[in-house]
């Protein structure tokens, strides 16, 4: 297969932190592949990869997808809704289980929301078995737009997920007794644990880790174990936010963007007092897609600890340094020619690996 390479852009050093030029290039390891959202990395090798249509396939770097794996959950395509993000158990070697969250849709068909399943994938890579729900956001609506849809899984086992307040849902972004605009932690059965923030607050969804979100692309843990998310604003105003229990993210009360062709959200204002500010805002939005702290040192000490996330817009990779207070200190966009970007992982071989929607590709950028 043809590797397709772009060059990045030159370093941007923000608050007078200066940074040499890094020259990765990028590289298709897999194509033929419809609408990808995200990839996951199998022990021997191989890719795992949605397609928001409802289909999961593997892929090995310069092969052909496979064809589609039994057993998948139903999902609602429809609009931003499909078959989203897909994550392994962090003992997957031994229980070969896996995680999908995609938009469910109602018995009746009328309604959706998002959910989060496990299933085991059996070792011929060809069929999913013992697929549970374990957690189901409430209410369900008419709704195409926002369904978050990103899975991260704690130290502790502990599995936390990104939901997206469904457009017209985004004034229950602000109460406890739903699931819009929320993060939620949940435990491997899909029970609410006791540590959660709200589990006592009379009224409040167990289930809840922080609110006031708008419609989360991107979920990760830095070396810390602190949770990182990055969501859309709505015209203007996309934000990467430290993500604490119980804490109010202030969507649609504050915001930095404003209404699709023109008008003020909420209060319009940027900042209010009990509402936590991102710690970096994109004016005008990238429409971020995909989050992740680079751990590996394979592109020099420049890259490392940077965070790294898509375009979906734009169709460039930006890459996110901060110091020691959690402040910018180095900003910039790479591949401005790459594509649309949908999703952003650290592969076992320490390489950034990106999933281009549009393209149907999945490219590793190339020390």
């Amino acid at each position: 297969m043809t590797a397709r390479t772009l060059l990045p852009t030159l370093v941007l050093a923000v608050a007078g932190t200066s940074a040499q030029a890094q020259s990765p290039s990028l590289e298709t390891v897999v194509d033929g592949l419809k609408t990808p959202w995200a990839v996951a990395f199998l022990p021997g090798g191989e890719f795992l990869v949605t397609e928001r249509g409802g289909t999961l396939r593997t892929a090995k770097a310069g092969g052909k997808p496979s064809a589609p794996i039994q057993g998948v959950p139903a999902v609602d395509a429809v609009g931003q809704g499909g078959l989203l993000d897909v994550q392994l158990d962090s003992d997957f070697a031994s229980n070969r289980t896996i995680y999908l969250c995609y938009a469910e849709p109602s018995a009746d068909k009328k309604t959706n929301g998002t959910a989060l399943a496990s299933a085991k994938l059996s070792a011929d890579l060809k069929r999913l078995t013992d697929v549970k729900v374990l957690f189901s956001q409430q209410p369900k609506m008419d709704s195409r737009l926002h369904f978050g849809c990103r899975i991260v899984e704690a130290p502790d086992g502990k599995l936390f997920l990104s939901l997206g307040e469904r457009g017209k849902g985004m004034q229950s972004a602000q109460t406890l007794d739903n699931h819009i605009g929320k993060i939620v932690r949940i435990g491997k059965d899909g029970s609410a644990p006791a540590d959660n923030p709200f589990v006592k607050t009379p009224g409040a969804l167990p289930e809840i880790w922080s609110y006031g979100h708008r419609n989360s692309q991107g979920l990760t843990l830095d070396e810390k174990g602190r949770l990182w998310e990055q969501e859309h604003g709505p015209q203007g105003g996309d934000e990467l936010n430290l993500v604490q229990p119980k804490l109010n993210y202030g969507w649609p009360v504050i915001t930095y963007g404003e209404n699709y062709g023109g008008g003020r959200i909420g209060d319009g204002i940027a900042a209010k007092a009990g509402m936590e500010q991102p710690i970096v805002k994109w004016v005008p939005s990238i429409a971020p897609a995909g989050l992740v702290k680079l751990k590996s040192a394979k592109y020099g000490p420049v890259w490392q600890g940077s965070f790294f996330l898509g375009s979906l817009k734009f169709g460039h990779l930006e890459r996110v340094k901060l110091g020691a207070d959690d402040r910018v200190t180095e900003q910039e966009k790479l591949f401005p020619e790459a594509g649309r970007m949908r999703d952003v992982r650290e592969g076992p071989d320490g390489l950034l690996y990106l999933v281009l929607e549009g393209a149907g590709r999945i490219v590793r950028v190339k020390p």
